[in-house]
């Protein structure tokens, strides 16, 4: 917890704080941090995340609870312009934690340059209005439930006996956060999405460890607009 709130109140880039992180985790805990890189090794050798929208590609439209339980559509949120779709794993992880409180802070850029936030997770709405007051966010935060969405994208992994007894000698019984079992968790993901719906920006990766650089968050937006602006 402490390690969670010094590297998420770091003045420094989100990549920068991620990485204290990690290694704080690795010299902490060097048995679950190997454990990570199994994991991860596996899903890269399975090619996981790779069938996700890509740029250029149209990303396909959802309906979802907020934390307050009010429907919101991409369709809705694009009413104002380009739309950032962020995936989390939940509020108890550490990295999204830390994730979260990066892109609360950069919303009002995001919406300066005509965007919206939107993060999912596969939370109920107690614990997706955790992360949100965490996090101090505007945007609202919605619950994917059993990863529907993140199934539907290519983006939902099941965690292998490994991972899950490690998680469950940590403390973290995410079972509970989702009204089920299944052991479901989506791969951390950025998507940029202009107003015609198709994606400008896109950040997936295995490693739940490594998330989207803000300044190439901002960069995709801008080329999100650029693209709105042509269809004008």
């Amino acid at each position: 917890m402490d390690c969670t709130r010094r590297c998420r109140d770091m003045d420094a880039p989100l990549e920068q704080r991620l990485t204290v992180m990690a290694d704080d985790v690795r010299r902490l805990a060097p048995q679950f941090a190997q454990v990570v890189d199994r994991m991860v090794d596996r899903l890269r050798a399975a090619g996981a995340g790779a069938e996700a929208p890509g740029i250029g590609e149209v990303m396909p439209p959802f309906v979802l609870p907020d934390e307050t339980g009010r429907l919101v559509s991409l369709e809705e949120l694009h009413k104002a312009g380009a739309v950032v779709v962020a995936f989390l794993r939940g509020h108890w992880c550490p990295y999204c934690r830390i994730t979260a409180d990066a892109l609360a802070g950069v919303e009002p850029e995001i919406r300066l340059r005509g965007g919206r936030l939107a993060i999912l997770t596969p939370e109920v709405q107690e614990f997706n209005a955790a992360l949100k007051a965490d996090a101090a966010a505007d945007c609202p935060i919605l619950t994917d439930l059993d990863n529907g969405y993140a199934l539907a994208l290519g983006l939902a992994i099941q965690l292998d006996d490994e991972k899950r007894s490690a998680m469950l000698h940590a403390g973290w019984d995410i079972a509970g956060f989702h009204a089920n079992d299944h052991w479901i968790l989506p791969i951390p993901a950025i998507f940029v999405v202009d107003r015609s719906g198709t994606v400008r920006g896109r950040f997936v990766d295995p490693d739940y460890r490594k998330r989207m650089d803000i300044e190439d968050l901002l960069r995709a937006l801008d080329t999100a607009r650029r693209a709105t602006d042509r269809r004008r």
